[in-house]
């Protein structure tokens, strides 16, 4: 791809308190969506705490566009509910990128990224270095939803050939 600035990993790590939407609980996953691209997560079922740990991977071709993620519960016989939805913006990420960093001691905290009426940041997000990569994890407040959040983590990945970002 041309315009391709580089990939992006999202590890969807869990949801927390999410809205019940079957009897007693729901069957959650989150689908992802950027640029026209589409990536889902498995169905846990059972749980409104669910423990999904997956990888999914993104190309980017435009710091600009935000990720879209919507949590749904699955169901058998009719239409899966919507459990809501978040924003995640990138821009603050790739400015981290963009400082050039190098052999920074792992952990160290390169920025913070506050809640605001703006984003949909649950609590303070940090930019950190970690074995030289650059990580931020995030915990996103659902919106259009009674409750629930989902922890996520971003990191860039260069692949060969990229325009990057720097």
């Amino acid at each position: 791809m041309e315009n391709l600035l580089g990939l992006l990993r999202l590890r969807v790590r869990r949801g927390i308190n999410l809205a019940i939407r079957d009897t007693r609980s729901s069957d959650p996953y989150v689908v992802v969506t950027m640029s026209g691209q589409k990536l889902k997560t498995r169905v846990i079922n059972d749980t409104c705490n669910p423990e999904w740990n997956d990888e999914l991977t993104l190309s980017i071709t435009d710091i600009n566009v935000p990720i879209n993620l919507a949590v749904y519960d699955s169901d058998t016989f009719t239409g899966d509910d919507k459990m809501g939805e978040a924003e995640i913006d990138i821009r603050p990420y790739v400015e981290c990128l963009r400082m050039g960093l190098e052999n920074l001691p792992t952990g160290t905290v390169i920025t913070r990224v506050l809640p605001s009426r703006t984003n949909c940041l649950a609590d303070e997000s940090c930019c950190v270095w970690d074995n030289g990569r650059i990580l931020q994890d995030m915990f996103l407040r659902l919106r259009k939803v009674e409750c629930g959040e989902i922890e996520v983590q971003i990191e860039w990945i260069n692949p060969p050939g990229c325009k990057g970002v720097f």
